[in-house]
């Protein structure tokens, strides 16, 4: 892999992804590059699951909330140190989503669809009701929890940089799930499950791991999001808003490719934030996001990386 131009490319974005706010101490940017790691770890591990397997997953939000409401918890009462509430909130995400993919997997299309809404939205409710977890109030972490980082400022910017890193890894991660067997299964999954299943692909056990694999990344990006915030509740850590908003980015950049996702998450992003800053347009962000979809759907069907693999076909040797 480490011989292929695909690799190479994935670390130069990262690296400018790193470099670009710390040139100048730009904060600014930082911010708003913040939330577009956030937006290409949630859509490049989801679609493994979507563009790879075929299944739509309406609730991938619910692996970021956990994630985020476990590190929060662990940093608050017991007081654990940054790294190790992290990898245990994403160890103990990925654990449920077995257990969750052993059960909602066994449906297909539109049921699958519906249970994973329940799902978050089960999850939501049962946070909601969970003393531990603060209630509907959600769980605050003291200014103290920045001190073993530097202080607050010198947090923001560690957070950033484990942020582009996790990213980073959710890039590989989709990429050589892509290359490898276990990818090529999947891929066969979304084509004609039956077919694949007679074949001796064992389609059950490959659904499980692939929805367990892409939870991990995502729990840690909302571990280290909702760390930043000091702060968490369950309106925004099971906000439905964001699993709908990854799949219209995994269709506007092109499913089933390592690169679309994380095109259309920067460029889904970009549009984002011009909406939200505008007089005239502020509201209708969900209106044009949807209505983005059904122009890709009828006339992008293959995202953009479908249209530039058209128009360009030897960038499918540099871009997956």
């Amino acid at each position: 892999m480490l011989r292929r131009p695909f690799f190479w490319v994935i670390a130069l974005v990262v690296a400018v992804f790193a470099a670009a706010p710390a040139i100048g101490n730009n904060v600014e940017l930082r911010e708003s590059l913040v939330l577009a790691t956030v937006y290409i770890t949630l859509a490049t591990n989801l679609n493994v699951v979507l563009g790879y397997a075929g299944y739509v997953n309406f609730g991938s939000i619910v692996f970021f909330g956990l994630g985020g409401y476990l590190c929060v918890y662990l940093m608050g009462a017991p007081a654990w140190p940054l790294p190790v509430a992290l990898f245990a909130a994403g160890a103990a995400v990925s654990l449920l989503a077995l257990v969750f993919g052993l059960g909602i997997l066994r449906l297909r299309g539109a049921y699958f669809a519906l249970a994973t809404i329940g799902v978050n939205e089960g999850v939501e409710a049962f946070v909601e009701n969970f003393t531990p977890f603060g209630g509907s109030s959600g769980l605050y972490l003291p200014v103290t929890m920045f001190k073993p980082l530097g202080g607050p400022m010198a947090a923001l910017w560690i957070v950033y940089f484990l942020l582009v890193a996790i990213m980073g890894a959710s890039l590989y991660l989709s990429y050589a799930v892509k290359r490898s067997k276990f990818g090529l299964g999947l891929l066969a999954i979304g084509q004609n499950e039956d077919a694949a299943q007679v074949l001796g692909v064992p389609t059950r056990r490959y659904k499980a791991l692939a929805y367990s694999l892409t939870a991990f990344l995502p729990a840690l990006a909302g571990g280290l999001y909702f760390f930043k915030s000091a702060f968490i509740q369950p309106s925004d850590a099971f906000d439905l808003t964001f699993s709908t908003e990854a799949i219209v980015i995994i269709m506007l950049g092109g499913q089933g490719t390592v690169t679309g996702p994380a095109l259309g998450a920067y460029l889904y992003e970009e549009l984002r934030g011009w909406l939200l800053t505008s007089d005239t347009f502020s509201n209708f962000q969900l209106v044009i996001a949807g209505s983005l979809l059904l122009i890709i759907v009828l006339f992008l069907p293959g995202g953009l990386m479908g249209w530039l693999y058209g128009r360009w076909p030897r960038l499918r040797s540099l871009l997956e």
